[in-house]
């Protein structure tokens, strides 16, 4: 019995996968959630409308701006500019300073403060206007110290996009995204890795079939497969959950195609460098399940994650989809405003066709 036990543990050690799974996936699972799964909010983009620029409301800027959750984004001249400052995508809250502030302060010991805040993820939201209102009354207090405990400061909040601060509007995103992402690289990613245990791989290889024409022949059964299931999902969505798609329903069609195509050219480079079907779906949930989950930034904000995995979410093709999709779905835009995603996702499958191509040349070699 010593000898097996000593003949397990040299097995395990020389089995590098082996050593991955017992000891690299649980380091980078507590560190991806031990970072990813935080609350509080740092260093929010805002913009500012101050229609009354006196003494009380240019304070009232410098105390929300100094506090370490919010930063200024870009001040507001007019009502005109609200729209478009919320459809560049970046600005989370917008506070409006009425006019005569400091007047109706010092005279009617009151005065309204409107903010208007992104509601398409309405944890986020509510987090912001939570932050936003302790900061009022922080203010109250140091203008007027012996004041009684009444508001002054009297907040209208306005919801945009999710007025009902529904949480499908945040998960129905998300979970397409990840869905689209898992089923299609999963079902490329044994593909041809099924075709190496079956042993007809030789025949592929020693064919006159060009590597491109193969890579294409693996994916274009899964596209029609992959978007007809985007299609079935976007009905759900709609039918059971009552997401509803503000913009396009064309251009999110097409860029749920070009996402398809990216995951499936994804699973197809996993299948090339994976022996056998096992390996390719364990590569696959691990390379793809928590990276899409925790950051590509549909339930936890990436803003309060470290720098370093702010950078790594760049490389994570579902975050970019995840933009998009709330876009089109519930703010309207059009390609005007997600056109940047759009190419980066586009990028993202030339690459992986590249690589998966240039595997099979090495292996013609």
């Amino acid at each position: 019995m010593k000898i097996f036990i000593i003949k397990e543990f040299l097995q395990i050690f020389r089995d590098k996968r082996s050593l991955i799974i017992l000891f690299g996936i649980p380091i980078v699972q507590v560190l991806l959630f031990g970072f990813a799964l935080k609350n509080e909010m740092r260093d929010v983009p805002i913009a500012i409308l101050d229609k009354s620029n006196d003494e009380y409301s240019r304070q009232l800027i410098q105390k929300i701006t100094s506090s370490d959750y919010f930063v200024l984004q870009e001040n507001i001249a007019s009502e005109k500019e609200i729209e478009a400052a919320f459809r560049k995508g970046i600005i989370k809250e917008l506070i409006v300073i009425e006019t005569d502030f400091a007047e109706k302060l010092e005279k009617e010991n009151r005065a309204p403060i409107q903010l208007i805040l992104d509601a398409s993820n309405p944890n986020t939201a509510s987090m912001i206007n939570a932050y936003t209102t302790a900061i009022l009354r922080d203010f109250e207090r140091e203008i007027n110290p012996v004041q009684e405990p009444i508001p002054m400061l009297i907040p209208e909040t306005q919801m945009r996009y999710n007025p009902k601060l529904e949480s499908v509007f945040m998960f129905v995103p998300g979970l397409i995204t990840i869905i689209l992402m898992l089923v299609s690289a999963m079902m490329t990613s044994i593909s041809i890795a099924r075709e190496k245990e079956l042993g007809t791989m030789e025949v592929l290889l020693v064919s006159p079939v060009k590597p491109i024409q193969i890579i294409i022949g693996k994916v274009l059964p899964y596209v029609l497969l992959s978007f007809t299931s985007a299609i079935m999902i976007l009905i759900l969505a709609f039918t059971a959950f009552q997401m509803p798609i503000v913009g396009n329903l064309a251009l999110l069609l097409a860029e749920s195609l070009l996402y398809i195509l990216m995951a499936l050219s994804l699973g197809i480079f996993i299948s090339t460098v994976a022996n056998s079907q096992q390996t390719a779906m364990l590569l696959s949930m691990f390379a793809l399940l928590l990276p899409a989950i925790l950051l590509s930034g549909f339930i936890f904000p990436i803003k309060n994650m470290p720098e370093i995995l702010q950078y790594l979410s760049h490389i994570i093709p579902p975050k970019w989809f995840v933009i998009i999709i709330k876009n089109i779905m519930i703010k309207g835009n059009g390609i005007s405003s997600i056109w940047k995603e759009t190419l980066i996702i586009a990028g993202f499958t030339v690459l992986f066709i590249g690589l998966s191509v240039k595997k099979f040349k090495i292996r013609l070699e």
